[in-house]
Order: structure tokens, then C-alpha cells, then sequence
């Protein structure tokens, strides 16, 4: 499967060349009728822990990327927000009507009177005004970038700049004074009839020493690993490394299974571990969840965990990485023995999963 990826997917050549000029960034247009944009800063101070402001406009026909239960009038008019921190929230997930309650131009993004992301390359603002959550965020992209995907015959991609975000998170009237590293992402694709990808973790790390570590993992239906890599990125020298070879997730430990607002069953984990080793280098973390778990990321769930990790000779321990997970294959595989292997010792404590509150 990751050899077929290869032949139709030109990320990988992307991701070793020169930092390019003409990234695409547009709402909804032509026969792009999928967007997607992201800002996600890991590493805050409690009770935060991290930040994350997630837009998917139009409905995939995608099982990991699909939420039914955000489909207020027909998938292509539906916009699914998810804006959250590490604290229990009521608020964090909301879906609009694209016609009716969004106002979605170049250069400004408006879904209702709650959030408005504007500007253009290389800064942007992000405002949100809400009773539990407000948001107030100066970001400036670097010229550091990471190419996830990109599709031959421009079908879909989706890139990730390296980020610095500014400003003040409101939680609950406590005031945060933000300015850390962060990754800021878009991605734009072609309503396909269906693709079958249906397990996808994300993750973000931010280091001590001003690099950043982004790890991910994609299977499909049958279990098959279509994409598994992690990029190291160096905000100081401006640079970015990816590593798509013997990159191994493994989840140990995981929560007892719970069901999505769209009836899909799964396990999300509690301990779990990445592992590198090629070409001189060695990347190992190990991870605890915070089990913070909250729903609205397109089919599954947003969170955050402790982490203890090596590079080569660097050793760190953190208490703010930040995780998305989804995983919509069936049970057989996600309690398949080599990938969770304790899944009869899991822990009576269910993970924090919120109803979603949605615009009425």
C-alpha cells in the first residue's frame, strides 16, 4: 500500500525540496470542495496544555475524515469547527451551514460570530469570541514546511508550516499570555466518491531547543499502513527533516472502547511509543495520555500526554504533547493482539468525552 501511495503521491519530493512559494491557500472553489485549516500549538501551561483551532469545510467521503452527526443541511454546505485546550469543555465542537452561517473569502474565514481566522502568508489572526473559550492569536508562519500529501492530477494536499503564535487564550476568564511554537496547516481536495482510510494519529511535540516533532500514521481499511512518518523541524536554522522508512507506532495500553456521536466504536489510547532508527538516527518516544480526549475532529478525537523521548544523544521529558487520533476499522483490528496487547488490563477510567453542543 505505501508503495502505491508512493507512484501517485509527490510529498515526498516535495519535502526534499526548496521551501516553494506558491502554496495554495483558498476557501472553497472549483472543484476544491473539501477545505481544511489547522492551527495547533502543543506545550502550554496548565491547565491548558494545548491549543488546537480545526476546520473541515465540505463532508469527505472519507470514513476517518466523515462526521454524519455535524450535517445540519447537506455535507458539501456543512463547516465542522473543533477549538479546544486540555480542560473539560461544552463548547469546543460546533457545525454550521456554510450558506447560511459562514461568510468564507479569500484571505477571511467567518463561521457565525464566533471565529474569524484572516490574513495571508506569512501572518495570519485568529479571533474567538466565547463565553468558555476565547481566542485572540497573532501567527506568523515560517518558511519551514512539511508536505503530508499531494496527489497527483491535484486530487488533495496538505501542508504544515512551522508557526510562531502570539496572544491571549481566555479559558473560563482565566487570562493566558501565549507565545510558543506551533504548526499551522491547510489542505484542499476533490469531493472523490469514497477513499478507504480509516485509521489516523497525529501528534506534535514541541522541543526544548526550538525544533518541533510531527508524527503520523495513516492505515486503511484492512489494516494496511499507507503513510507512517515523522518531520523534525528546526525553527532557529529554518529546516526541515522527514523520516518515511521504518517509522513504527505501537500502542500498549488503551482505554476502554467508547462510541461516537455516529455510532462508530473504538480505543483510544493510553500508552503508546514511536521508534526510528536509520541513517545515523535514532528517534524513540514513549507516551502516557492525559486521557483529555475530546470529539469533533472530523470521526474521532483530539487530546494531549506526558512523553519522555531520545534523539541520537537529546533526552527530554515533556507534559504537553499534542494527539489526534481516529480510528474507524473495524474491531478485529483494532484489538488486534500485536497492537493492543493488553486490551483485556485496560483501566476502568474512561477517557473525558464531551456531547457535543451544536448551533440551533
Amino acid at each position: 500500500m505505501q508503495l502505491l501511495m508512493n507512484l501517485v503521491d509527490e510529498s515526498r519530493q516535495l519535502n526534499q525540496a526548496r521551501f516553494p512559494l506558491d502554496l495554495a491557500y483558498h476557501p472553497q472553489k472549483g472543484w476544491f470542495r473539501i477545505i481544511h485549516q489547522g492551527i495547533m500549538i502543543p506545550d502550554l501551561p496548565a491547565p491548558l496544555h494545548y491549543f488546537n483551532f480545526l476546520t473541515i469545510i465540505g463532508q469527505p467521503n472519507v470514513p476517518m475524515l466523515r462526521n454524519p452527526s455535524a450535517i445540519r443541511t447537506t455535507a458539501g454546505d456543512t463547516a465542522a469547527v473543533i477549538c479546544s485546550v486540555s480542560p473539560q469543555m461544552a463548547g469546543h465542537f460546533h457545525s454550521y451551514s456554510v450558506e447560511n452561517d459562514c461568510y468564507l473569502r479569500q484571505n477571511h474565514y467567518q463561521f457565525a460570530d464566533r471565529e474569524i481566522l484572516s490574513g495571508a502568508l506569512p501572518e495570519f489572526r485568529l479571533q474567538r469570541q466565547d463565553d468558555e473559550l476565547s481566542v485572540d492569536l497573532k501567527i506568523t508562519t515560517k518558511p519551514v514546511v512539511s508536505h503530508f500529501t499531494k496527489l497527483k492530477l491535484g486530487l488533495f494536499e496538505h501542508w504544515s508550516l512551522l508557526c510562531r503564535c502570539q496572544g491571549q487564550i481566555t479559558y473560563k476568564e482565566q487570562k493566558f499570555q501565549i507565545d510558543q511554537m506551533g504548526a499551522f496547516e491547510y489542505a484542499r481536495a476533490v469531493n472523490i466518491p469514497y477513499l478507504p482510510l480509516c485509521f489516523f494519529t497525529y501528534q506534535i511535540i514541541n522541543l526544548k531547543d526550538q525544533r518541533q516533532l510531527l508524527l503520523a500514521q495513516l492505515r486503511n481499511n484492512f489494516n494496511q499502513i499507507v503513510q507512517s512518518r515523522i518531520y523534525l523541524r528546526d525553527f532557529h536554522r529554518a529546516t526541515a527533516v522527514m523520516y518515511d522508512e521504518n517509522v513504527i507506532f505501537s500502542v500498549h495500553r488503551v482505554y476502554p472502547k467508547v462510541k461516537t456521536p455516529n455510532q462508530q466504536e473504538m480505543y483510544l489510547p493510553r500508552e503508546f511509543e514511536w521508534h526510528y532508527q536509520d541513517d545515523g538516527t535514532e528517534i524513540h518516544i514513549q507516551a502516557q495520555s492525559r486521557g483529555d480526549f475530546k470529539f469533533g475532529l472530523a470521526a474521532g478525537y483530539v487530546g494531549s500526554y506526558c512523553y519522555q523521548l531520545t534523539i541520537n544523544d537529546y533526552e527530554e521529558e515533556g507534559t504537553a504533547g499534542y494527539c489526534e487520533y481516529i480510528d474507524c476499522r473495524p474491531l478485529k483490528w483494532q484489538e488486534k493482539k500485536d497492537e493492543h496487547p493488553v486490551v483485556e488490563k485496560m483501566m476502568s477510567t474512561a477517557p473525558i468525552t464531551v456531547k457535543i453542543r451544536k448551533n440551533t
